[in-house]
C-alpha cells in the first residue's frame, strides 16, 4: 500500500477508532454529566429544606448550613464540569464563574427567599411561628388603603426629581462658569451631602422647623405666617419633607453634571458663539443635547434613591399627618416595628421591588427614545 493510500484510509477511519476523539467525547460527556447530576443534587437538597422549613414534609436538616456547603460544591462542580466539557473555553468561564455565584448568592436567593416569606403568615407577637397562607398576604396588600397612599405619595416625591434636577443644573453651570470663589462654593456645596439623613431630620425638621422656637417658625412669623407648623397640614409636610431630602441630595446631582461640564469640549461652545448663538440657543442646542447621557444617569440614580425615601420621614413625621408624608419604605418599616408582621411587610416590599423594576425599565426606554429623537 502507498503512503497515500495509507492517509486516505486514516482520514476514512471511524471516529470511534481514534483515541483521542473518543477520549475527548468521553471527557465532554463527563462534563456534563457533572454538571447536570450536580445541579441536580442542589436544587434538591434546596427543594427538601425549604418543603422542611415550613412544615410541609418531616424530614430535612436542623439548619440552612449544609444547603451553604451543598452551594459551594455545586459551585466547584459548575468549573470542573465547564473545563471538562469546554476546554479552553471553560477555562475562561472560570473568571467569570465566581462573580456568577456570587451574584446569585447574595441578589437571587435572597429575592427568591423573600417571595417565601411573603407567602407566609409569620407575626413575630404570636406563638405558632410562621405558616403558609397562600397569596393572602397579597390579596390584604390589595384591600391596604393605607398603602397605597403611600405608593401615591411615592409618585409625587419621584416627579419632584424633575426640579431637583433643574436647580442641580443651574448650581452646575454656575459652579462651572468662572467666578470668584468658585472652589470654596463647591465646596460650600457638598456640605449637605456629607450629612446623614438622620443628622438632617433632627438638624433641621426637629429643631430648626420646631413650630414654637424654632428660628425658621420664628422668621415665618415675621413674615406674617401665624401659625407656622410646617408638618401640620398635608401638603405643608409633604413640600417640607421634600425640600429636606432636596438639600441633601442635589450636591450629589451637581457633582456628576459638573464633571459632565467640565468632560465637555470647550470648542464646541466657543464655535456655537461664533455662529451667532445666544447663551440660551447655546445651551439648548449644545449643551443639553450633549449633557443627556450624565443628565440621564444623574436622574435615575436620584431616582433609584429617591425610590427609597424613609429616614427623613420616619425621624420627623413618622408619616404623618394622615399619612401625607409616608413613603413606601417607611410604611413597611411601620409594619415590621408596629405589627411585628414579617410575612406581610415582606410581601409588601416585594410588590414594590418589581414596581421599581417595571418603572426603571420604562424610564430606560423613554430615556433611549428621547435621546435619539433630540441627539
Amino acid at each position: 500500500m502507498t503512503a497515500s493510500a495509507s492517509m486516505a484510509a486514516a482520514d476514512n477511519e471511524p471516529e470511534f477508532d481514534n483515541p483521542d476523539i473518543v477520549g475527548a467525547h468521553a471527557r465532554i460527556a463527563a462534563g456534563k454529566a457533572l454538571i447536570w447530576a450536580a445541579s441536580i443534587l442542589f436544587v434538591a437538597a434546596l427543594l427538601v429544606q425549604t418543603l422542611y422549613a415550613a412544615g410541609a414534609i418531616g424530614f430535612g436538616f436542623a439548619t440552612w448550613r449544609p444547603i451553604l456547603y451543598a452551594y459551594a460544591l455545586w459551585g466547584i462542580a459548575l468549573g470542573v464540569g465547564q473545563v471538562m466539557a469546554r476546554g479552553e473555553a471553560g477555562l475562561r468561564a472560570l473568571f467569570v464563574l465566581p462573580a456568577a455565584l456570587f451574584t446569585l448568592a447574595v441578589a437571587i436567593f435572597p429575592t427568591l427567599f423573600g417571595f417565601y416569606i411573603a407567602s407566609l403568615d409569620w407575626n413575630l407577637a404570636a406563638l405558632g411561628g410562621p405558616h403558609f397562607n397562600d397569596f393572602d398576604n397579597f390579596v390584604q396588600m390589595f384591600h391596604d388603603p393605607y398603602y397605597w397612599n403611600a405608593l401615591a405619595n411615592m409618585v409625587f416625591y419621584v416627579v419632584m426629581v424633575l426640579a431637583e434636577y433643574a436647580i442641580a443644573f443651574g448650581l452646575a453651570l454656575l459652579l462651572n462658569a468662572e467666578i470668584r470663589a468658585r472652589k470654596f462654593f463647591r465646596v460650600a456645596f457638598l456640605i449637605p451631602f456629607m450629612l446623614s439623613p438622620v443628622a438632617v431630620s433632627w438638624m433641621i425638621g426637629k429643631s430648626l422647623m420646631e413650630y414654637r422656637f424654632g428660628p425658621l417658625a420664628r422668621l415665618a412669623r415675621d413674615f406674617g405666617w401665624q401659625t407656622p407648623a410646617f408638618f401640620a397640614y398635608p401638603w405643608t409636610a409633604r413640600f417640607t419633607i421634600e425640600a429636606l431630602d432636596a438639600w441633601m441630595w442635589i450636591p450629589f446631582m451637581v457633582i456628576l453634571l459638573l464633571a459632565g461640564l467640565q468632560a465637555m469640549s470647550k470648542e464646541v461652545i466657543e464655535a456655537a458663539k461664533v455662529d451667532g448663538a445666544s447663551p440660551w440657543q447655546a445651551f439648548w442646542k449644545v449643551t443639553f443635547p450633549l449633557m443627556l447621557p450624565v443628565s440621564i444617569t444623574t436622574l435615575l440614580i436620584r431616582i433609584i434613591f429617591k425610590l427609597k425615601l424613609a429616614d427623613i420621614v420616619i425621624t420627623v413625621t413618622g408619616g404623618g399627618p394622615g399619612g401625607a408624608t409616608d413613603t413606601v419604605s417607611s410604611f413597611i418599616y411601620r409594619v415590621y416595628r408596629d405589627r411585628s408582621n414579617v410575612g406581610y411587610g415582606t410581601a409588601l416590599a416585594m410588590f414594590y421591588l418589581i414596581l421599581i423594576i417595571l418603572f426603571l425599565m420604562l424610564l430606560l426606554r423613554i430615556a433611549k427614545r428621547f435621546t435619539r429623537n433630540v441627539v
